[in-house]
């Protein structure tokens, strides 16, 4: 079990959803919490919501200046939890150029600023923790999920390269791969999702993560089965899946 109590994470992409979730759970067992979005309205409810010691720190993660101005004011992190995401169902047939740009700006390029903003100052003092937000549609390339699906593949790997890296150097780095949560993004889906799970049930999935000395969590458990066996397929029969439209 970590211990949490007067230690202060950094929570990128938290005003809402699984980050407000986990951002409350985190207060509850005694970190301090400092929350980043854009909105400035939804962050200061966000902060009136937390039971401990929190605050708001809006930040633009598309935006380089931004980014590092937020991390200039937060003075000294025991950690950094990012799960800023943006979404939109996309077919390659009806490629939209701003949106698939946007997720994979925000999605996957938004974490390298964000932990690339702190991680230096945790690699000088010898100790830090890093958990990145993936997802199970990162395991494989999905239909309709152009954009999104290659931006958490991105922030996957790029956790797995942080872990073979920081191995040993005081630095914890984990990765929490979860399935369809129920928030804003996925109404966007007009098909069913299995499995779908509140904030809160995804939180505690999340925060049980980080209290552990495991790397990588998917879940729900099952369910992440399915795409983390379609890695051993071969391309034919993974394909064949998904008939061609």
């Amino acid at each position: 079990m970590r211990e949490w109590k007067g230690k202060r994470y950094w929570l990128v992409g938290a005003s809402e959803g699984l980050g407000l979730a986990l951002a409350q759970m985190l207060s509850r067992a005694g970190a301090e919490v400092i929350l980043s979005a854009r909105s400035a309205d939804r962050l200061a409810e966000a902060v009136a919501a937390m039971p401990g010691k929190a605050s708001a720190l809006p930040c633009d993660v598309s935006d380089s200046a931004s980014v590092k101005a937020a991390a200039a004011s937060l003075g000294d992190i025991d950690g950094v939890v990012y799960l800023a995401g943006v979404y939109w169902p996309t077919k390659a047939q009806e490629w939209n150029a701003e949106q698939v740009e946007a997720m994979c700006d925000i999605n996957f390029t938004g974490c390298a600023r964000a932990i690339g903003a702190v991680l230096p100052g945790m690699v000088e003092r010898g100790h830090g923790h890093v958990v990145i937000t993936g997802s199970l549609s990162g395991f494989r390339g999905l239909p309709g999920a152009i954009g999104y699906s290659a931006s958490k593949a991105g922030t996957m790997a790029l956790a797995e390269s942080m872990y073979c890296d920081l191995r040993g150097s005081g630095i914890d780095v984990q990765v929490a791969n979860p399935g369809f949560i129920r928030t804003r993004l996925t109404q966007k889906n007009d098909f069913s999702m299995p499995f779908l799970m509140e904030p809160e049930a995804a939180a505690r999935e999340m925060f049980e993560h980080m209290n552990s000395d495991s790397f990588k969590r998917s879940f729900p458990m099952m369910f992440s089965w399915l795409f983390r066996l379609s890695q051993f397929l071969p391309d034919w029969a993974y394909y064949r899946i998904f008939a061609p439209k």
